[in-house]
C-alpha cells in the first residue's frame, strides 16, 4: 500500500469517524422487545426484571484499521477499533471493533460495531457485549446500541437492555437502561 493510499484511507477513516459522532450525538436507543420467539415460533418469555438505569461518561480512542484483505480494500470500508473507559454507574472498559462506509451522497452513512464491556454495572462484576447498529440519511440519524441476548457473564447473567450516547461539547455521556433477573 503506497504512503498516498494510506493518507486517503486515514482522511476517510476521520471523516468516518466524524460521521459516527454526528450519529451518537443526535439519536437515542429504544428499550428492548421483553420476549423473543422460542421453539418452533412460540413466544417465550424472559423471566420477570426491573428495569434499571445507569448513567456518566466514557472516554474512547478510535483507531483506524489498514484493510485486511485485498477484497476488505476494495469493498472501501472504514474500520476502526475501539477502546473505551466508562465512568460513573457503570465502571468498566471495552474493545472493539467498527465498520463504516459513506455514501456519495452528503449526509448519508453507515456503521455497525461490536464491543466486549468488562467491569462493574450497579455493583455486580462480569462481561457483556454491546452490538451498534447505525445509519444518516441525507443528514438524518438513526441509532440503537444493544446488549447482545445471552452475553453476560458473571454476576451479569441475563442482562439485557439499550444504551444512549451523546456527544455534548467533545464530551462522551452514555445512558444505560438495563434488566436483570
Amino acid at each position: 500500500m503506497t504512503i498516498d493510499t494510506m493518507k486517503i484511507l486515514t482522511a476517510a477513516a476521520r471523516a468516518i469517524v466524524a460521521v459516527c459522532i454526528i450519529f451518537v450525538s443526535a439519536v437515542g436507543a429504544q428499550n428492548p422487545a421483553q420476549s423473543s420467539p422460542g421453539p418452533k415460533g412460540t413466544p417465550m418469555t424472559l423471566p420477570e426484571t426491573m428495569t434499571k438505569h445507569a448513567s456518566g461518561t466514557f472516554d474512547v480512542k478510535v483507531t483506524p484499521q489498514k484493510p485486511d484483505n485485498p477484497e476488505a480494500e476494495a469493498a472501501n470500508l472504514g474500520r476502526m477499533s475501539l477502546d473505551k473507559k466508562f465512568h460513573g454507574d457503570l465502571e468498566a472498559t471495552s474493545k472493539g471493533e467498527m465498520l463504516s462506509a459513506m455514501s456519495e451522497v452528503k449526509g448519508s452513512a453507515g456503521y455497525v460495531a461490536m464491543e466486549r464491556v468488562s467491569g462493574t454495572l450497579g455493583g455486580r462484576n462480569g462481561t457483556f457485549v454491546l452490538q451498534h447498529g447505525g445509519t444518516m440519511t441525507r443528514g438524518v440519524p438513526q441509532l440503537s446500541v444493544k446488549v447482545v441476548p445471552d452475553s453476560g457473564t458473571g454476576d451479569l447473567v441475563g442482562l439485557a437492555g439499550s444504551m444512549t450516547i451523546k456527544i455534548e461539547e467533545g464530551k462522551h455521556f452514555y445512558e444505560f437502561e438495563y434488566q436483570l433477573p
